[in-house]
């Protein structure tokens, strides 16, 4: 028997552009065309904004629905301006504190509870395997690369999360760190045999599922030991053996986006719908475009009709789903007194603290000080936030928080690919002049230029600060006498860096990662 059309809709989760949801989407969701939507940053203008959004799309649906968006913490955050940042994981990972990465979540949590979102992409449990340090995908994402220590403080995060009314997601199940292909662009194939895995990738996992966890993202990346044919996101195995049947999971299963370039090269969006709905997933995510959104659509329902999708495996994931969307729905008034309190930067900036490691400290460089007769200066590596900074000319954030505590301070802020003949001069003579030159790098060692550049600014400087503010191990292609890692630069990680430096506090984290 034919099922009803919103029955199969409530299996779809859809993106859009823009600041308020266009006339089709609410249509879709009046109609039951789909059952939740996925936000990022180009949603989200300001709180008061964001909360008029989720509402309306609330109030336009027949029944509760799930309003997700990636707000991991620290380099993954769609919710900034105006909402408390907070470290990532890997800064966490450094404090090996579950009570810190509790309440971090927490405030996360409830940050996003307050302008209507009830379901977070996070936290990721992928390992940081020592042995592939050059993946581009993940990095200080990771709480680190013991199996314990990112189980601990990632079912610590799921009981956060869950606490402040948000569904937490585990991500990318089963592992995606192991290859250094990025599922954006293209499929990563992992050759581990299912032994290891259950002592190292799945281990997390277990402990998120015993905590209680909501739900589960599956990477896009071929384990050939589990399955040969296809991707984790579209394999029977993957989701109904391995998560299913051997770690019991019974929560909701949902995909990454399937207009990554590991799925696109490959399958169309029809295909790719079918095939992960076949294989037990029970959301399907399809972040950006209508038209591969509607095909996806059209794809489930004739699949149902003829009988190539059962109707009894689409029930099943329909009530999955109902029961996760009752459990958080959204029935409150936004609550914006909620969002950026006093005690929830206070919580983060605790936790980015006691995150910072020191791997380096050459005697007399630190602390710096306001009337310090030194020459100090910032040559700094811009993240993608500071892109309209470096267009005018301005002040990264790092730039103005040191900048306002060292009057004297000279900075310039450079691309992390190809910085023009200007800058680089600038840079070149700041090296020179300066008495303590700090240079903040990101993934410089995954950037030849940029950690050539680096590597010279640091050996001409009478006394080199590397200040590592993405992945540590920039710290291990570098060489500089004071060596600290942020581990993620949040508004909070880089406060925190700058307290540092002025000698505030003793940073006291610990590493969670090996490399060479």
């Amino acid at each position: 028997m034919p099922l009803p059309q919103e029955t199969v809709g409530r299996m779809l989760m859809v993106g859009f552009a823009g600041f308020e949801p266009p006339p089709h989407i609410l249509q879709w969701l009046a109609e039951g065309r789909v059952g939740g939507l996925i936000l990022f940053a180009r949603n989200v203008a300001s709180p008061s904004q964001l909360a008029e959004l989720t509402q309306a799309c609330h109030e336009a649906a027949p029944y509760p629905i799930l309003i997700a968006i990636d707000q991991e913490g620290g380099i993954v955050a769609r919710l900034r301006e105006g909402f408390t940042e907070a470290p990532g994981a890997m800064a966490l990972g450094a404090t090996g504190s579950e009570q810190l990465a509790e309440q971090v979540a927490g405030v996360l949590g409830a940050e996003m509870r307050a302008v209507g979102i009830n379901w977070n992409f996070a936290p990721v449990l992928d390992l940081a395997h020592p042995s592939n340090i050059h993946n581009p995908s993940v990095g200080v994402r990771a709480y680190g690369d013991a199996p314990e220590l990112v189980a601990r403080l990632g079912a610590a995060q799921v009981r956060g999360f869950q606490s402040a009314g948000v569904a937490a997601t585990a991500k990318h199940f089963p592992g995606k760190v192991q290859s250094p292909v990025d599922p954006h662009v293209d499929l990563p194939s992992v050759e581990t045999p299912l032994e290891d895995m259950r002592t190292t990738d799945l281990v997390p996992y277990r402990a998120a599922i015993q905590a209680g966890l909501a739900a589960v993202m599956i990477a896009h990346v071929q384990f050939r030991a589990l399955d040969p044919e296809h991707p984790s996101t579209l394999s029977h195995r993957v989701i109904s053996g391995l998560l299913r049947q051997e770690l019991g999971f019974g929560g909701v299963v949902v995909t990454d986006c399937m207009e990554m370039g590991a799925i696109t090269r490959r399958y169309s969006s029809a295909q790719s719908a079918l095939l992960a709905a076949q294989a037990g997933a029970d959301v399907i995510l399809i972040s950006h475009t209508r038209e591969r959104q509607e095909e996806a659509y059209r794809a489930l329902v004739e699949a149902v009709n003829e009988g190539r999708l059962p109707a009894e495996t689409v029930q099943a994931a329909v009530e999955r789903v109902r029961t996760l969307a009752e459990r958080y729905a959204v029935t409150e008034p936004p609550a914006l007194d909620r969002v950026h309190t006093p005690e929830h930067r206070a919580i983060t900036l605790r936790a980015a603290r006691a995150g910072l490691v020191q791997l380096r400290a050459e005697d007399d460089v630190l602390p710096l000080r306001a009337d310090d007769a030194r020459a100090v200066a910032l040559i700094e590596f811009a993240s993608h936030l500071d892109s309209d900074v470096l267009e005018s000319g301005g002040q990264s954030g790092l730039a103005a928080l040191l900048g306002a505590r060292l009057p004297r301070l000279q900075s310039v802020l450079l691309p992390s690919r190809a910085p023009d003949e200007e800058a680089l001069a600038r840079a070149d003579t700041l090296a020179e002049r300066a008495d303590v030159l700090i240079v903040a790098t990101r993934n410089a060692h995954l950037s030849p230029p940029q950690q050539e550049l680096a590597a010279r600014w640091l050996a001409q400087a009478q006394h080199g600060v590397l200040l590592c503010l993405r992945n540590p191990y920039d710290a291990g292609a570098l060489e500089a006498g004071t060596v600290l890692c942020t581990l993620g630069d949040g508004a909070p990680s880089l406060q925190a860096a700058v307290d540092a430096l002025l000698g505030e506090f003793q940073p006291s984290g610990k590493l969670p990662v090996a490399f060479g």
